[in-house]
């Protein structure tokens, strides 16, 4: 791992993600997280704050960046929850099926080299009755912001760990088998390329 990687990338991404429309998308969806709880890309642990304790039964976290673990445990003892992360992409995630009420994923689809394999494990993991928490930027409606999301998308990838800003979100839920029950897309503050975004709650299709 090169020096960017290492100690630059995680302080870029930790702020572009504590940016205060970012917070606010996750004030409004992450206090609905109940019992068994796993959360996909948890990073530097920007949703930490959000959970509502009282309501969790367990909280395990999934990222391979490893770098980024020391800011997720501080944010985890200052929120007062204890979380267990383990250091593995979503493409296989390490636990039976059935085993989760929630799977929470924010921000996180765009960088997962395979976010179709990814939700197709994310819903496996999930019991029926489960719900899946989504907050993720991705492919704008507009044709000329789309266009340049397709055209920065090779040069943000590699300064921004693999992001891609030209993913279609609900696409990808229904092709990982989830339908969506809510769902509310709108641009936040920032450049328009960056920044279309789509939250909801989604259940196995």
């Amino acid at each position: 791992m090169n020096l960017y990687d290492r100690y630059v990338m995680p302080c870029l991404i930790d702020g572009c993600c504590g940016m205060p429309a970012v917070q606010q998308q996750r004030a409004k969806l992450l206090p609905r997280a109940t019992g068994r709880v796993l959360e996909i890309g948890i990073g530097t642990g920007r949703n930490l704050p959000f959970y509502d304790p009282a309501r969790l039964k367990t909280l395990e976290g999934l990222d391979p960046a490893g770098q980024m673990n020391a800011k997720a445990m501080k944010r985890a003892k200052q929120a007062g929850i204890d979380v267990q992360i383990v250091t593995l992409s979503a493409e296989t995630i390490p636990a039976d099926d059935a085993s989760y009420d929630t799977v929470v994923c924010t921000f996180t689809l765009c960088t997962i080299p395979d976010p179709i394999k990814a939700l197709h494990e994310m819903r496996r993991v999930l019991r029926p009755s489960g719900q899946l928490l989504f907050c993720e930027h991705g492919l704008a409606p507009d044709a000329g912001v789309s266009k340049w999301q397709h055209r920065l998308t090779p040069w943000w990838k590699p300064i921004a760990g693999g992001c891609h800003l030209n993913r279609d979100v609900p696409s990808m839920l229904a092709a990982g088998g989830f339908r969506a029950v809510e769902i509310e897309s709108s641009y936040l503050k920032g450049p328009k390329p960056l920044v279309w975004v789509t939250r909801g709650v989604a259940v196995a299709a």
